[in-house]
């Protein structure tokens, strides 16, 4: 199931205005340039920010997120007729062979159930064409980068649009190795209503998801920094032979 802040249809709706930086996409970009990618298997999906990056440059895009409310976002976006949306996840994809399967921001590790995460590698697989490359990011669990979730860092008003004002922050709920969870709030000016989303994510330490992707019939080609975060940030860049 979808965290509430993709399936919930009010926080759906403004999950981009409140998250405008996606310029850690850029690098997924270039590695689609670098292989040549003309037919692209976006993983989670949510409001189709990259998938409709890739359409704009001509690729064929299938993008698949199992939150109905963010796949409605996405269809609603200009251009958005040129992506093949898929309300599911990568258990749910008809017979494709893509040249690049991708799951950018906190897709993978938003997966946290050990079956359903080998399901996606196993279906990410299925999907690819011999020598198509799968691309995700994981945080460096080193980094305790959980211990920055609080409101004290992140509260803020954003003025959306058609919306008006909604405040919003993060709370550390439980760290529970490899599993950390915590819960964002965001309050409504205009009607006073407040929705929280509360999100689990797997910190998997680096030789865990080499051995999952070989284990998966996958050559891992490279891991690399995340270019916003370096340091940070696992970048595996896994081939099918």
């Amino acid at each position: 199931m979808a965290d509430d802040c993709f399936a919930h249809p009010r926080l759906a709706a403004i999950y981009d205005p409140l998250d405008p930086d996606r310029s850690d996409l850029d690098a997924y970009l270039q590695m689609a340039e670098e292989f040549e990618a003309r037919r692209v298997l976006d993983i989670g999906c949510g409001t189709g920010v990259f998938a409709l990056l890739l359409a704009d440059r001509g690729t064929e895009v299938v993008g698949v997120d199992p939150a109905r409310a963010s796949i409605e976002v996405a269809r609603a976006k200009p251009g958005s007729e040129r992506v093949r949306w898929i309300c599911g996840d990568a258990t749910d994809l008809p017979p494709l062979q893509v040249d690049l399967a991708t799951m950018t921001a906190n897709v993978a590790q938003a997966i946290v159930d050990p079956q359903a995460w080998q399901k996606t590698l196993r279906g990410a697989r299925e999907a690819l064409r011999p020598g198509g490359h799968l691309v995700f990011e994981t945080r460096n669990p080193a980094g305790c980068a959980w211990e920055e979730w609080n409101r004290e860092s992140s509260y803020r008003v954003t003025e959306i649009p058609r919306v008006g004002p909604v405040e919003s922050w993060v709370q550390l709920m439980e760290v529970s190795r490899p599993l950390v969870t915590f819960r964002w709030t965001y309050r409504f000016a205009v009607d006073g209503q407040v929705l929280t989303s509360d999100s689990t994510l797997r910190f998997r330490e680096r030789d865990e998801v080499e051995r999952d992707l070989d284990a998966h019939g996958y050559m891992v080609d490279d891991v690399r920094d995340a270019p916003d975060r370096p340091g940070k940030e696992f970048v595996f860049l896994a081939r099918r032979p």
